[in-house]
This record gives C-alpha cells, structure tokens and sequence, in this order.
C-alpha cells in the first residue's frame, strides 16, 4: 500500500477556491431599476462586465447635513480588474446622482471555472 498523495483532477483543484487577482466585484447603487437595468445591460453589451446583479435595498445615509433614508437598488457588477478604469467611465457618464458611490473590491478566491467565464466575458471570442 502506498502512502503517495493522489494527483490533484481539475474538479478538486476547482473546487478549492483558487486566488483570483484579476478579478473585481464593482459596487454602485442607483435609485431606480430602470437605472439600474439600462447601466447593467450596456455594461454587458460592451463586454465591460460578465454579469451585473441588480438587487433592490434601502439606504440611510448623511447628504447636505440630514440623515435620509431611501429605497435603493444595488449593482454588482462582475469584470476583470485590467476593466476598471473603463467601467468606471462608463458607469459615471450613466450614473444619475451627483455624487455616485462607486467602488471595487479585489476577488480574493472563487471557483477556477466561474472566474475563467468572468475572465473570457470581456473578449471579444468570449462567451
């Protein structure tokens, strides 16, 4: 009986949750589906994003010196961190509000095959 590690198969090494620095979340929120749906759509077309998650929330927050409270809807927006710069451009020519929270955060680790999609949905072969 060997007490030799059996090789690593594609699936396993999947399914482990490998590093992935070339990918970002992007968060914005808007205050309107329609806002919403019309950025995450051009977002998609222009290959800037793989996928945009849309998501209704509520939002308190302090602006000109009161506290409001506001019916939100959140973006995650999908994309490869070498995209940024343009879809933060293109975020901000759609975005409707003066002072737009837009901000990105690097993918620490995912699953090799969906992080692959994400990757290949910015090219113009991709999926």
């Amino acid at each position: 009986m060997s007490n030799a590690t059996p090789p690593v198969t594609a699936p396993a090494l999947a399914a482990t949750g490998l590093p992935c620095p070339d990918l970002l979340a992007v968060f914005t929120t808007v205050g309107s589906e329609d806002d919403a749906h019309r950025i995450a759509h051009t977002l998609v077309a222009r290959r800037l994003a793989a996928c945009v998650q849309i998501e209704p929330i509520h939002s308190v927050y302090r602006w000109h010196g009161e506290v409001q409270q506001d019916p939100e809807v959140r973006l995650l927006i999908k994309t490869r961190a070498d995209q940024w710069d343009a879809v933060r451009e293109a975020v901000l020519a759609m975005h409707p509000y003066e002072l737009p929270a837009l901000y990105a955060l690097p993918v620490s680790h995912g699953h090799a095959p969906y992080a692959e999609w994400v990757a290949r949905a910015g090219d113009e072969r991709g999926p």
